[in-house]
């Protein structure tokens, strides 16, 4: 991962065309270590979530070429790699589990190293059962899905609304998850964890504490894609 970082950190500071088309053979080694890494990473999860198992590299990973079209951020490239693994692949719309590893030079998206178990991106029907769901089954919701994950894991807040919704009490115990548009749990980590051995090992380990959050969100999921069969 060393190897990985470097680039990275390089890239953030010559992030143009220039510098990457003379350094595309050192993106390309990396590259290939990055896939070695995760396809050990789906094998890995693949033994506690058979969802996972058939997935193929091209189902999980990201190009590292940035639509720029809408963005006041002209950079042509990502200073990150991740990979997502969710039933279906990647663009399913499933929940699933992320890893992402970024320079390390911040607690920011691009720059953070994370996990992530869940989705940001989901319809207003699904939002719409999992509020009612999380709402109804708070105790079980409460204690036997996220009473199963790893403690580091925390519920990601980011674009949530600012006010709950007028239909769900704002004083009850589940009140949060009422503002949130995307579910997902998340853990911010260091260098020092992704320097140490084995880490497609211990990112599985982790990510299996949070597979009854996983499939708690998929069943929301699946319902809506069965409605508009």
């Amino acid at each position: 991962m060393k190897e990985i970082l470097n680039f990275l950190r390089d890239l953030e500071k010559n992030n143009n065309r220039v510098w990457f088309n003379t350094n595309k053979e050192r993106y390309q080694k990396v590259l290939k270590k990055w896939n070695a890494f995760c396809e050990s990473l789906i094998t890995e999860i693949g033994r506690f979530d058979a969802d996972i198992a058939p997935l193929t590299i091209k189902d999980c990973t990201y190009r590292i070429y940035r639509d720029t079209r809408f963005s006041k951020d002209k950079s042509p490239y990502k200073t990150h790699f991740g990979v997502f693994m969710a039933k279906g692949g990647k663009k399913s719309m499933h929940a699933g589990y992320y890893f992402h590893i970024g320079t390390g030079n911040g607690q920011e998206y691009s720059h953070a190293h994370m996990l992530a178990s869940g989705n940001y991106c989901y319809d207003n029907k699904t939002v719409k059962i999992l509020r009612e769901d999380i709402s109804d089954e708070w105790e079980t919701f409460s204690t036997s899905i996220l009473g199963k994950a790893d403690s580091l894991f925390v519920p990601d807040m980011e674009g949530a609304l600012k006010r709950i919704p007028r239909e769900y009490d704002p004083n009850a115990p589940y009140a949060d998850w009422m503002r949130m548009k995307a579910y997902c749990l998340t853990v911010k980590t260091d260098d020092n964890f992704l320097l140490e051995d084995n880490l497609a090992q211990r990112v599985a380990e982790l990510f299996k504490t949070t597979k009854p959050f996983v499939d708690y969100i998929n069943r929301a999921v699946d319902y809506v894609k069965e409605e508009i069969k």
